[in-house]
């Protein structure tokens, strides 16, 4: 690619951003990675990558690394939290890898984010600078300069926001607001997998579902651990009260559920949670010199276990992209940008559906068993447009 003296700027050194600058790298273009933080590190526990993630990691060069430290599910599963009946389950084992060619696998953001950094360290062309807050972005015709908290001035040939949900560089290039506020609320925990009492799911991804809650557990760390995430719809939310989410709620929503699911609430950290955000579909996240990515440009909700997901395949093919453009810079991130706007977009509203249907309650609730109820576990045509596809 014909860049000049100048390379590109990668705001966030989470998933995102480390997943571009490797790839962007591995097409021999210079990255410069700015972090706010003082050290590159990673919020909550547990990770969910399908085989849609594996197959870009695996191209990235970094699967064997990261699956050193990961767990291999035997299945997942979705059961009713009030009478603890199985409502249906996804088989993971040798006709899942046959169809879509990679395993699923669960790991620790930690561990994911650890090698990760350990490949960019190990690539010349990639500079991975913390403390640097991103502040104005001026977007030239030939250059992109950014200003930084710390006072310094930083100049690319491109600038990809991977910043997050709350990302200041969306806030300069759409300028749309604070995101949606979904009401959900997530309590998470971790805990040795010597001390669950109960190990019937211990190699599983299990899915409790109850009315305006959910409770998911799956190991992490060789097996080591397990990722226990309770979420809740806030009723408190729903009625217009500005502040909800409280452990409270949790009790309340959860006393419906069968005692099991209710112990393990007693796994989760009470002292903080986390509300749930995402945005409605966009089809443009490009402006000149400047373009989003992952949560950045497609925030998203947890329960399609994609957004780490749609981040690294984002950030290969805005390589690919920047790598066959030459010296058009906005002709390529807009290509990009058009390759993954659908895609993006149906796994947003995808996660919306989900966060909806696995909360129902009454008669909804009963439907949704008895028709999920119909499905074989070996029988996956309904993911093949996700799994199969990047």
């Amino acid at each position: 690619m014909t860049m000049g003296a100048l390379p590109v700027l990668v705001a966030g050194g989470g998933i995102g951003g480390l997943s571009t600058a490797l790839a962007l790298a591995r097409r021999g273009i210079r990255v410069r990675v700015l972090e706010q933080a003082a050290a590159f590190g990673e919020i909550g526990a547990g990770i969910q990558l399908a085989p849609n993630a594996s197959r870009v990691l695996d191209a990235l060069g970094v699967l064997e690394d990261i699956s050193a430290d990961a767990v291999f599910p035997d299945y997942a599963v979705m059961i009713d939290a009030r009478d603890g009946r199985e409502i249906t389950r996804i088989a993971l084992g040798a006709a899942f890898v046959a169809r879509y060619g990679y395993r699923y696998m669960v790991v620790h953001r930690q561990d994911l984010l650890a090698a990760l950094l350990s490949a960019c360290r190990r690539e010349a062309a990639i500079a991975l600078l913390t403390g640097k807050s991103v502040g104005v972005l001026r977007d030239y015709p030939d250059r992109v300069e950014v200003s930084c908290a710390d006072g310094s001035v930083e100049a690319g040939a491109a600038l990809i926001g991977a910043d997050g949900v709350w990302s200041g560089v969306r806030a300069q290039v759409i300028g749309d607001g604070a995101p949606r506020v979904s009401g959900h609320v997530c309590y998470r925990g971790t805990l040795p997998m010597a001390e669950i009492p109960d190990h019937s799911y211990a190699n599983a991804m299990a899915l409790w579902v109850g009315e305006a809650m959910h409770l998911v557990q799956y190991p992490v760390r060789r097996g080591e651990l397990m990722n226990n995430v309770a979420v809740i719809d806030s009723p408190k939310f729903r009625s217009g009260m500005a502040a909800f989410g409280d452990w409270g709620e949790v009790e309340t929503l959860f006393a419906t559920a069968m005692p099991r699911v209710r112990d393990m609430l007693g796994y989760m950290d009470r002292e903080r949670n986390w509300i749930l955000h995402d945005r409605d579909p966009l089809p443009h996240w490009t402006r000149g010199r400047v373009t989003l990515l992952g949560d950045a440009a497609h925030p998203t909700l947890q329960n399609m276990a994609q957004g780490a997901c749609m981040a690294i395949e984002d950030a290969v093919c805005l390589a690919q992209r920047m790598a066959a453009a030459g010296s058009d810079v906005n002709g390529a991130l807009l290509a990009y940008q058009q390759d993954r706007y659908l895609r993006t977009a149906r796994v947003q509203i995808s996660a919306r559906f989900v966060a909806h249907m696995v909360h129902l309650g009454g008669g909804a609730r009963d439907v949704r068993n008895a028709v999920l109820g119909t499905r074989s576990p070996e029988s996956t045509y309904e993911l093949d447009w996700l799994y199969k596809g990047t």
